[in-house]
């Protein structure tokens, strides 16, 4: 017999809805806070093309359907953002906004925990800049 299959992340956290308003309330703190400006200046006016690639990306990464990979192949992270001056301060910025849109999702606290260390070093892998 064999053993259950353990929930993923994605499944942990709620699946697309719950997802989905994360990577909502993400973009809105982008797009509210002034502290983000910077990053948010790196962006397009609408930010609704970034907020499908974000979901799209992250519903894969934790485990979900590997939307981001059907549609756009690889991620490539770091040679994505490339282009983008992204230093601690930008760093620091994004994840303001994910710091602040993870403390609004309901999800279990330990989840939250393992995710923002996820994204912190996601974060400082998108770093091309030294500090000015």
């Amino acid at each position: 017999m064999s053993e259950p299959e353990q929930p993923t992340a994605y499944e942990w956290m709620g699946g697309a809805e719950n997802l989905l308003d994360l990577v909502t309330r993400f973009y809105g703190y982008m797009d509210s806070l002034p502290e983000a400006a910077p990053i948010r200046a790196m962006h397009a006016a609408d930010l609704d093309g970034a907020r499908q690639k974000l979901f799209k990306f992250l519903s894969g990464w934790l485990g979900g359907p590997n939307l981001y990979w059907e549609e756009y192949g690889h991620p490539r992270l770091r040679m994505r953002h490339f282009p983008f001056p992204i230093g601690p301060a930008e760093r620091d910025q994004w994840l303001l906004c994910m710091r602040r849109a993870l403390d609004d999702t309901p999800m279990h606290p330990q989840l939250r925990e393992a995710f923002y260390t996820a994204m912190t070093q996601t974060a400082q892998h998108m770093v091309n800049q030294e500090p000015s």
